[in-house]
């Protein structure tokens, strides 16, 4: 179960599961990270061994392993949520930290809405500017 779990979090850079799964999910995600730091073939034949899947074998040592070069460590972030619907278990988000968000995470909004939403942090920041 784990090591489909690492192959979709390595793939899609977040994931979303229970608490007490994604605190076990660092223990075989961050060594694997760690191990990608350094690009060797014995580390690559290690990481297949682990996760036995190409792509993500690929994309960790060819993205991530570079992305996390200077970091000593901690390479997971876990997002609780809210609670599950149904069986009321605590949910998480499970992401690699630093990576880049995508358009699609943002939801639906368009240019202009984007710029009201930056207008209206701007008001919030500067009060004494607005009231002038």
């Amino acid at each position: 179960m784990f090591v489909n779990m690492v192959v979709s979090l390595i793939e899609h850079e977040i994931i979303k599961t229970t608490v007490p799964k994604a605190k076990e999910l660092r223990r075989f995600a961050e060594p694997l990270i760690t191990l990608a730091k350094v690009d060797s073939v014995a580390n690559r034949r290690l990481a297949f061994s682990r996760m036995r899947d190409k792509v993500a074998v690929a994309k960790l040592f060819g993205e991530l392993g570079p992305r996390y070069q200077d970091r000593p460590g901690g390479y997971t972030r876990i997002l609780k949520t809210r609670n599950r619907h149904g069986d009321s278990a605590p949910l998480a988000f499970v992401e690699l930290v630093g990576r880049q968000m995508d358009t699609e995470d943002l939801g639906n909004f368009d240019e202009e809405s984007t710029f009201a939403l930056e207008d209206d942090n701007q008001k919030r920041r500067d009060p004494e500017e607005n009231s002038a």
